[in-house]
C-alpha cells in the first residue's frame, strides 16, 4: 500500500466574468483567492477601501465569476482513489471537471470532498477544473421569495444575508463596507490514497490535583486498512519541544488512553506558560507508513463556573483554567479584511500579539464573520489568549427549511472537527444577538417550551438551531466545552443582568447613559460594550483620495462620513463630546485626538468600575469585560481600540493599564443632604472620593500603602499629600478587588483660596512600604472634564532618552519621560515614524511626578511631539 500524497491545485489559476460576453481570462493575482482580489491586481476596479471607491464595486457582487485552471493527472493505483478537496468555496459555486458537474455548493463554511477517481485523466494528461460562481445576493433575495411565510428581518444588510450561509459582513455592517465576494477562498488540494486518517481527536482529562492527565486519542481512517490479512495500526505519539512523553498503538479505528505524569499545564497569559505538546497519529500497514496527521494540544482543565453569589441574586459567570478564576478582561473580534485570503499568518499572529500585550485575557470570534482560519487559533494558543467562539449566525431571524438545517448542522460538525483541538478555545456560542432581535420584535419563545420540534412551526424557527443542531454538535463532537445558546443569552431575558451574559449598548445605543454611570450598567459577564472614535490621521490620509492635500480632509467631509457605517453616529459622537470636553472640528487632528480622548475615558471607566466587582470567592459579581472591538476590517471610524492597520487608538492604552496585574481606581460622587424634607435651598453637599485596588495577581500583596495626592487644577498647586490607610499597610488579597477608603475630596484651601472639589485633581497611589516604590497609580478629574479650567503649562516635557532596562520582548528600549508644571489631561505622544511603538500613551500628568514610558523603534534622531487636553 502506498503512502497518501497530497497535490496542492493553486498553480495556473486564471478568472473571468462569466456573464459578460467579451470577458477574457485573466490569471489571479494570488491563491486562494476573491474575485475582487483579482480584479484589484488587474486594477479592473478602484480600490474599495479608498474615498467612496465601496460604490463603484457594487457591481462585481451581482456577477457571475469563473475561475479555471489545468493540472496533470498523478499516477492512480488501481486500488487506491483521487479526491479533490475545496478547504472553502464562497459561496454559490458549480464545480466541472472536464466537462462534468463533480459539485455543487451552496455553504461558504463546508470543506467539501469529492471522489474524482473516474473523472481524472490518465496518467500524465492534463485535467481542466473550472468553478462557477453565482452572486450570493441575488440568490439570497430569490430564497427570500421563495419561503414567503417566514418572518424575515435583521439588524445590518438586509434580508437576503439570513437565506445564505456566508460571511454575514459582506453584507456590510455598521463598522464595514457592503463587498459580496466570491472565489476559491481557501485551498484546494488532490489527494491519492488507498487508506488515511480521515479524522483525529482527543480527550483531554486533567485529574483534580493537575499532576497526572489522560490524553485520550482517537483516528478514524477510511480506506482498505481493515481488509482481511492486513496489518493496520496506528501509533499515537505525544512530544513536547522535539522531546517524546508517551506513545501507544492501537487497531486501525480504535481509540489510545495515554497517561501523562507531571503535565506541564496550558495557561492563559501572565498566569503561566503556554506549551503545546504534539500528538501524532500515523497509520501504518505492514510496517509500512500510509499516513500521518499531528496536532498540537494544550493539556488544561477549562471550566465556566455558574453558581449562587453570596448577597445577590442570579448566578456568576466566569472562567476557572486550572483552578484559577481569571477576570476576562477582553476583546470582540471582526474578521481582520474584506478580503480574508489576503491576511497572512504572521498578520493573524500580530494581531494576538497586540491583545496579549494589551494585557488582555480573552477574544470573542463574533458571529457575523467566519470560523477563523487555524493561523489566528494557533496563535492564540501560542500566546495564551482564552477564546469565546460564536457560531456564524448574527442579529436577525434566520430561517430554517430542511435542506438549511442539514446544511447548518454539517457547517457545525466539519468546524468543530477543525478547531475542537485548540486549548484557547473554552466557550461556544449559538449566535450573536439573535435573541435579542426576536425580543425586539416580538416572535414567539417561550422558554419554558422544551419540545424542540415544536419551534420550527413557530415565527422563531432559528431557536431550533440554536438549542437542538449546535447543541447537539457540541454536546457530541467537544463534550468538554461549554455551549451557551447565544450572545448575549441568560436570566427572563437577554437584558437580564444577573444570570450569564449580557452586551451591554446603553452606553452609545439605547438610552444613551453617560459613561460614567457604567457601575450601573454591570453584569456578570459583560461580553459586548463600546464607544466609537476617530482611527489615527494617517489612517484617515490613507483612505482619503488625495492624502494630506484632500478638500475633503476635515471631519464632517462627506468621504470621512462615509468611513462611519454607523447610523447616528454624528450626533451620538458629538453627543458624547459636548458632553464631557470643550473641542473644536479644526484642527482635524485635535478632533481626532478629541475623540480618542473621549473613547478611552469611556471604556476605561468600565473597565475599572466592573473589575471593582470582582471581589473574590462567592462574590464573582462581574468576571469579564469585552469590547466591542478590538479591530477593523477596512480603514474606518468604528468602537475599535485599533484600527485596520494595527494602529492602537488611545484607548488601547487606557485597558491596558485598568488591566494591569495591579491597579487602583477611583470613583468621584456628589451626595446631597437636605436639611429637612422641603428645602430647596439648606442643602449640605459634599464630594466624595471612593479608593479601591485590583491584585489579578496570584499572590496577596502586603507591605503597601495607599497614598493620596490632591492638586489645583488652575494653578497645580498641591493641596494634599497623604498615606491614607494610616499606620497598618494594607493587604490586597490575590484576584480579587479590595476597597480601601471613602473620603471626602481634600478641599484644605477652600475657605481661603476657593479651590473646591471642582477644582481639585486627586491622584492615588499604590506604594510599597519597604522601598517606596510606586507600584500603581490613577489620577482622578473634576467631570465633566469641560466645566474644569485647564491651565495650559508651559514646562510640559515629553523627553527622549535612552531606557534603563531592557523590554520584557527583547531588543532595543528607548524611553520617553513625561513632566509638567500644572496638572494636564491626556498627555498624547506622537511620532510620524510609523515604526515608533510607545508601550503606554494618554497618560494623566500631576506636579512633582515624572512618568516614563518606554518606547520601541525609536532612535537619537526621533521626534516625539505632544498634544493634550485644551491644547488647541
Amino acid at each position: 500500500m502506498e503512502p497518501r500524497t497530497v497535490i496542492p491545485i493553486d498553480k495556473n489559476w486564471e478568472f473571468k466574468q462569466a456573464d459578460k460576453e467579451d470577458s477574457k481570462y485573466l490569471p489571479v493575482g494570488q491563491f486562494p483567492t476573491n474575485v475582487h482580489l483579482d480584479l484589484l491586481a488587474h486594477k479592473l476596479i478602484p480600490d474599495p477601501y479608498i474615498g467612496k471607491n465601496e460604490l463603484d464595486v457594487q457591481w462585481v457582487g451581482e456577477a457571475v465569476w469563473v475561475y479555471r485552471t489545468s493540472f496533470a493527472s498523478p499516477a492512480v493505483g488501481s486500488s487506491a482513489k483521487a479526491v479533490l478537496a475545496f478547504d472553502g468555496l464562497d459561496t454559490f459555486a458549480t464545480v466541472v471537471l472536464n466537462g462534468k458537474t463533480i459539485l455543487e455548493t451552496e455553504n461558504m463554511f463546508i470543506p467539501e470532498r469529492v471522489d474524482v477517481t473516474a473523472d481524472l485523466k490518465k496518467d500524465g494528461r492534463e485535467n481542466e477544473l473550472v468553478i462557477t460562481f453565482d452572486s450570493a445576493y441575488l440568490r439570497g433575495w430569490k430564497l427570500v421569495e421563495k419561503f414567503p411565510d417566514h418572518k424575515w428581518g435583521c439588524w445590518n444588510g438586509d434580508n437576503s444575508r439570513l437565506a445564505v450561509r456566508k460571511s454575514q459582513y459582506h453584507w456590510g455592517w455598521d463598522w464595514g463596507p457592503a463587498l459580496l465576494t466570491c472565489g476559491p477562498w481557501r485551498p484546494i488540494n488532490l489527494e491519492v490514497y488507498q487508506s488515511r486518517i480521515s479524522d483525529f481527536w482527543f480527550d483531554i482529562d486533567v485529574d483534580k490535583s493537575l499532576k497526572a492527565a489522560t490524553v485520550t486519542t482517537y483516528a478514524s481512517t477510511e480506506g482498505n486498512v481493515s481488509t482481511e490479512g492486513s496489518d493496520s495500526k496506528v501509533r499515537f505519539d505525544i512530544s513536547l519541544n522535539g522531546k517524546p512523553i508517551a506513545g501507544q498503538v492501537a487497531g486501525a479505528g480504535l481509540s489510545a488512553a495515554i497517561a501523562i505524569a507531571e503535565p506541564e499545564l496550558w495557561y492563559p497569559v501572565r498566569y503561566g506558560k503556554q506549551p503545546l505538546y504534539t500528538v501524532t497519529a500515523t497509520l501504518e500497514e505492514d510496517g509500512k507508513v500510509i499516513d500521518s496527521v499531528s496536532k498540537k494540544i494544550g493539556i488544561r482543565k477549562a471550566e465556566l463556573i455558574q453558581r449562587p453569589l453570596k448577597g445577590e441574586p442570579g448566578t456568576s459567570f466566569f472562567f476557572e483554567v486550572n483552578g484559577i478564576p481569571i477576570f476576562c478582561g477582553g476583546s470582540d473580534w471582526i474578521p481582520a479584511d474584506n478580503f480574508i485570503p489576503r491576511i497572512s499568518k504572521e498578520r493573524y499572529y500580530d494581531w494576538v500579539k497586540l491583545v496579549a500585550d494589551g494585557n488582555q485575557f480573552m477574544i470573542r470570534v463574533w458571529g457575523g464573520g467566519i470560523y477563523e482560519e487555524q493561523a489566528f487559533y494557533d496563535a492564540c494558543d501560542e500566546l495564551g489568549i482564552l477564546v469565546w467562539q460564536d457560531f456564524m449566525f448574527g442579529c436577525g431571524n434566520y430561517p430554517a427549511w430542511p435542506e438549511l438545517l442539514d446544511s447548518i448542522k454539517r457547517e457545525a460538525e466539519e468546524n468543530i472537527k477543525l478547531l475542537r483541538h485548540h486549548p484557547s478555545i473554552v466557550i461556544y456560542a449559538g449566535n450573536n444577538e439573535d435573541y435579542q432581535y426576536a425580543e425586539s420584535v416580538n416572535l414567539t419563545w417561550e422558554q419554558d417550551n422544551k419540545d424542540a420540534e415544536s419551534w420550527l412551526k413557530t415565527d422563531f424557527p432559528a431557536r431550533y438551531i440554536y438549542e437542538k443542531i449546535l447543541a447537539d454538535a457540541c454536546r457530541e463532537l467537544t463534550p468538554s466545552v461549554y455551549y451557551h445558546p447565544g450572545s448575549p443569552w441568560g436570566g427572563v431575558d437577554t437584558r437580564d443582568p444577573t444570570v450569564g451574559d449580557i452586551h451591554q449598548w446603553n452606553v452609545w445605543h439605547g438610552t444613551q447613559e453617560k459613561y460614567q454611570n457604567f457601575d450601573k450598567l454591570v453584569g456578570r459577564f459583560v461580553s459586548e460594550f463600546g464607544m466609537e472614535a476617530f482611527p489615527s490621521v494617517k489612517t484617515i490620509d490613507a483612505f482619503l483620495p488625495l492624502g494630506k492635500d484632500d478638500p475633503d480632509r476635515y471631519p464632517q467631509s462627506s468621504t470621512i462620513d462615509f468611513h462611519n457605517k454607523a447610523d447616528g453616529h454624528e450626533r451620538r459622537i458629538a453627543l458624547y463630546l459636548v458632553e464631557n470636553m470643550r473641542y473644536a472640528p479644526d484642527p482635524l487632528e485635535q478632533f481626532v485626538y478629541c475623540t480618542q480622548l473621549m473613547q478611552a475615558e469611556c471604556l476605561a471607566s468600565a473597565y475599572r468600575l466592573w473589575k471593582r466587582q470582582w471581589k473574590g470567592p462567592g462574590r464573582e459579581y462581574c468576571a469579564g469585560a469585552l469590547v466591542w472591538q478590538i479591530n477593523d476590517c477596512w480603514p474606518v471610524t468604528s468602537w475599535a481600540i485599533c484600527d485596520y492597520y494595527l494602529r492602537p487608538k488611545h484607548a488601547y492604552f487606557t485597558v491596558k493599564r485598568e488591566m494591569a496585574p495591579l491597579s487602583v481606581g477611583i470613583t468621584r460622587r456628589e451626595h446631597r443632604h437636605p436639611r429637612d424634607k422641603y428645602t430647596r435651598v439648606h442643602v449640605d453637599v459634599t464630594t466624595q472620593i471612593e479608593i479601591w485596588g485590583s491584585n489579578l495577581s496570584l499572590d496577596d500583596l502586603e507591605g503597601i500603602d495607599c497614598v493620596v495626592g490632591a492638586w489645583d487644577v488652575e494653578t497645580g498647586r498641591q493641596t494634599y499629600s497623604r498615606a491614607v490607610n494610616g499606620s497598618d499597610p494594607l493587604v490586597l488579597p490575590k484576584n480579587r478587588s479590595t476597597e480601601i477608603i471613602a473620603l471626602d475630596v481634600p478641599e484644605p484651601l477652600k475657605e481661603e483660596q476657593g479651590i473646591d472639589a471642582a477644582r481639585t485633581v486627586v491622584a492615588a497611589y499604590l506604594v510599597r512600604r519597604a522601598d517606596g516604590r510606586r507600584l500603581a497609580r490613577y489620577v482622578n478629574w473634576p467631570e465633566p472634564l469641560k466645566y474644569a479650567h485647564l491651565a495650559k503649562p508651559k514646562e510640559l516635557r515629553a523627553e527622549l532618552s535612552s531606557s534603563d532596562e531592557g523590554g520584557s520582548g527583547g531588543g532595543d528600549w528607548m524611553e520617553v519621560r513625561i513632566s509638567a508644571e500644572v496638572p494636564v489631561k491626556g498627555v498624547a505622544l506622537e511620532c510620524e515614524d510609523d515604526g515608533v511603538r510607545f508601550e503606554d500613551n494618554l497618560v494623566d500628568i500631576v506636579p512633582g511626578e515624572v512618568v516614563t514610558v518606554r518606547v520601541r523603534g525609536a532612535t537619537g534622531g526621533s521626534v516625539v511631539s505632544t498634544r493634550y487636553l485644551g491644547m488647541v
